[in-house]
């Protein structure tokens, strides 16, 4: 039988930064376990296990995890989803818990990647000074350094530029997206977990090693080693466990997963535009919500750019006024919907694959109440998103529980 209500009984995230001694399967058993923990349960009570790799690619992950965790013999999936790998881990087992086909299920994403220096999308074909007819999209010549770059920072630099191109700021480009990210980097002092927690000026940023103008070194997200867990369970099933349980799980009331609709341009460079706008407007239709209800908002900001866009395709604001709504100093802790209270992938680090789960945790933590220094006060409704080049959206709306 189907089940309409999903909770998120136990979530864990590891610190994110550099774990040398650990490899993909210790990181993702450190979570995995601390998750069942917070949940109060085990792997005994798991019906389907969703594990996300996606740099490290170890074969069969998830049935690696089991050796250390429990082989129980349920089903795993292995998943890889560029950097909405986490999300779609999660977004497994909750069809599978959705579905009937079990009641509790547990979701991990996990990555190494401190290191690993900047990443492509792998858009374009192989380099070369004379096209030549070959492979799945012979048709279609490399454009590194011809129509773009599939680097991330000059992607997502160039997101950020065209946005005020066609809506246009009259003050300091550089310095907007500067002050963008000093609101994450002042974040991450609250957040113990944050592969970097160190408050910068503006002027700070600005000054960092240039990586893609108008995104520095301080405005990128920060690679690094994480893993994150989540257990998912129906909600028949959680109204037998204790009241404790109940009070910490926090309701699912929307889990949306998009990839690129068919566009022309986008057959070549990625447009994270509409498929993060239709993600947002499907999940606040499943909700039954609209975003004036969002008490905290986790975005995917792996670079200062990309926040500013996504303020309005999430609808944040008024189609075309990130830069306004911004300024009025809404996405700040104090502001009406705070924006990155983690810190953000710029400060707290982006291992890819556990990025979509521990964007998830931030949003549970305040609404179980227990995100310490940097609680959002009476929070009830958050909003995790998490975009993944190539392309693919998730978002997910939790609600805190009514105990």
């Amino acid at each position: 039988m189907a089940n309409d209500d999903i909770w998120i009984l136990g979530i864990n995230m590891t610190k994110f930064g550099k774990h040398p001694t650990l490899d993909v399967v210790d990181l993702a058993a450190d979570a995995a376990l601390a998750a069942l923990a917070d949940g109060g349960v085990t792997i005994q009570d798991m019906g389907v296990l969703a594990a996300g790799n996606l740099m490290g690619a170890a074969a069969g992950l998830g049935q690696q995890l089991q050796k250390q965790i429990g082989q129980t013999g349920i089903p795993v999936y292995n998943v890889a989803n560029a950097c909405a790998t986490g999300a779609t881990a999660l977004r497994t087992v909750i069809m599978a818990v959705k579905s009937g086909e079990c009641d509790m299920g547990l979701a991990v994403g996990v990555e190494k990647l401190s290191g690993a220096g900047m990443l492509g999308a792998g858009f374009g074909a192989a380099k070369s000074e004379e096209w030549t007819r070959s492979g799945r999209h012979g048709t279609v010549s490399g454009f590194e350094g011809k129509l773009g770059t599939d680097m991330m920072p000059g992607v997502f630099a160039q997101v950020g530029m065209e946005y005020l191109h066609a809506h246009p700021y009259d003050g300091a480009e550089f310095e907007l997206f500067a002050r963008i990210s000093q609101k994450n980097h002042f974040n991450s002092t609250m957040n113990p977990l944050a592969a970097i927690t160190k408050d910068m000026s503006v002027e700070q940023i600005m000054n960092e090693p240039m990586i893609a103008y108008p995104n520095t070194r301080a405005m990128c997200s920060a690679n690094s080693d994480g893993a994150a867990a989540a257990v998912v369970v129906s909600g028949a099933k959680l109204r037998t466990l204790s009241t404790e349980q109940q009070r910490r799980a926090v309701k699912v009331s929307a889990s949306v997963l998009t990839s690129d609709p068919y566009q022309e341009a986008c057959q070549i460079l990625p447009d994270v535009n509409t498929l993060t706008r239709r993600a947002a407007i499907q999940a606040y239709e499943a909700a039954g919500i609209g975003p004036d209800d969002l008490d905290l908002v986790e975005l995917h900001d792996c670079f200062a750019t990309a926040e500013l866009v996504h303020y309005d395709n999430l609808m944040l604001c008024p189609e075309g006024d990130a830069v306004a709504w911004f300024e009025a100093g809404n996405a700040h802790r104090d502001g009406s919907t705070p924006v990155n209270v983690s810190g953000g992938l710029e400060s707290k680090g982006h291992p890819i694959a556990a990025t979509g789960i521990a964007n998830i945790w931030e949003i549970c933590h305040h609404l179980r109440g227990e995100a310490g220094a940097r609680q959002i006060p009476d929070a009830k409704v958050g909003l995790a998103h998490v975009i993944g080049l190539g392309s693919a959206c998730g978002v997910h709306i939790m609600e805190r529980s009514g105990l």
